[in-house]
């Protein structure tokens, strides 16, 4: 498939806008093999509020997606690691409300969000990474408590700043790795914490850990199987895929990743990203997601501003900082037999 003909539409600027009717081309997955029908969806947006219909789905499924708290509680235990976290403990310790343009901070958001996601009575509450500035105990230990009393099913992924401590020697692939053991472990309820899988009502929602924007075989192996079984699918990520026109910020898949065009890696204290680029596991996973005929849409934080793209009719969504109480309220619901009528 060409470039052209692959990106069929790129839809970019604020949500508040009608994204139509979807109906994903048949496609197979990465071995060429078992060919899976595509799924009639409509998708629209007002505001924070997205909305689906979904033909075939038996029930409806709400979710309210949670990205970037930043939360930067620490305490005498994270002494130790001042010096590494130092810059992040002060970058959000007092923002504006979304809406009301009021002074808040982190900790009163997150709390306002998971009385949000009650009142909603949500099926899912997805936190997409960056809910941490660095890993501290206090704050994660914070955040487990405030979930456990809230009683919500919740999935969970790193983000780059939840497992970083800014300094610290070690490649991404190893920090993730030490820190979602010692620190983010409780977080992920006994799932793997790169992928995990979660299915509500008919939907599956796929949590894949991007959050050095990269993707690894297994996850890429998870994702396929899951794309093969024919189950509408929802993706959440931390880390935006690559839309053509957006910035490296939209770095996973994206072609200009790498060494080149990091700008941050001195200030982040992190490795620089690699010369050659992504490496084809992640070029492959991007394919794999934007030719998916069930995936109904993909969820991302990162880039601190709510934002949509539509890659070959599949939309990706990019919510707000959750450090300013932002968030978006998703709703799954079976689409009547008229409309259904519109995809025969």
């Amino acid at each position: 498939m060409n470039r052209r003909r692959f990106f069929t539409k790129a839809l970019t600027g604020t949500l508040g806008v009608g994204l139509g009717i979807s109906a994903v081309q048949t496609a197979a997955g990465a071995t060429g093999k078992n060919m899976t029908k595509s799924i009639g969806r409509t998708v629209s947006t007002t505001g924070h509020q997205v909305s689906y219909h979904v033909q075939g789905l038996k029930q409806a499924v709400k979710v309210l997606h949670v990205s970037d708290t930043h939360l930067f509680l620490d305490d005498a235990r994270g002494e130790a690691f001042s010096k590494y976290s130092a810059r992040m403990a002060k970058a959000y310790n007092q923002t504006t409300h979304w809406q009301t343009g009021e002074p808040t901070n982190p900790e009163k958001a997150f709390e306002e969000t998971l009385v949000k996601a009650k009142e909603l009575d949500v099926d899912l509450l997805g936190l997409s990474g960056d809910i941490f500035s660095f890993p501290s105990e206090a704050a994660v230990e914070w955040v487990l408590e405030r979930l456990e009393k809230s009683g919500l099913n919740y999935l969970y992924t790193t983000g780059n700043h939840d497992w970083h401590y800014e300094g610290m020697e070690g490649t991404s692939h190893e920090l993730r790795a030490t820190w979602s053991e010692k620190r983010l472990k409780p977080l992920f309820q006994g799932e793997n914490p790169l992928m995990a899988a979660r299915e509500i009502k008919g939907v599956t929602f796929l949590s894949m850990d991007n959050s050095n924007y990269e993707i690894t075989a297994e996850q890429l192996s998870f994702f396929v199987k899951h794309k093969q079984t024919g189950k509408p699918l929802v993706v959440l990520v931390h880390i935006p895929m690559y839309a053509p026109g957006r910035s490296v910020g939209y770095g996973c898949g994206h072609p200009d990743w790498g060494w080149d065009v990091d700008r941050n890696y001195d200030l982040e204290g992190r490795v620089r990203w690699p010369k050659e680029g992504h490496t084809e596991v992640t070029r492959a996973f991007h394919r794999e997601v934007f030719s998916s005929p069930t995936l109904l849409g993909v969820f991302a934080g990162h880039v601190h501003r709510q934002t949509v793209d539509l890659v070959n009719g599949i939309p990706q969504f990019v919510t707000a900082p959750n450090a300013t109480g932002a968030f978006l309220e998703l709703s799954f619901e079976p689409m009547s037999e008229r409309d259904s009528a519109l995809f025969s």
